[in-house]
């Protein structure tokens, strides 16, 4: 079910942005790795982007068990996972979330 929201997400971004993320993967991981990105500070990170480098596409990752324990049931878990997978986005083309998805933070 986790992987499915991530790829609705992805598709509805992909329909809007699709040339812009044109190669870009999506991915689920279940935890982060154990050591944070050099712009990450405080907290476990529910999600992370990799920008396009030495001929690897761009990343949007998804970690599924932070997500899944910040979530309060079922409709909570999809609005988060739509809200991590924007603001990812939105981190990787250098926009503001609320540009990439107009409806991002309402939960």
């Amino acid at each position: 079910m986790f992987d499915d929201l991530v790829l609705d997400v992805a598709q509805s971004l992909d329909r809007r942005w699709g040339k812009a993320l044109n190669g870009t993967q999506f991915a689920v991981e279940d935890v982060p790795p154990s050591d944070p990105a050099p712009w990450e500070d405080g907290g476990v990170p529910l999600g992370r982007y990799f920008p396009a480098e030495a001929g690897q596409p761009a990343r949007v990752v998804a970690y599924r068990r932070p997500i899944e324990v910040r979530s309060h049931d079922e409709h909570d878990l999809a609005d988060l996972v739509r809200d991590v997978v924007v603001e990812q986005v939105a981190r990787l083309l250098a926009r503001a979330p609320e540009e990439i998805d107009p409806h991002f933070g309402e939960r």
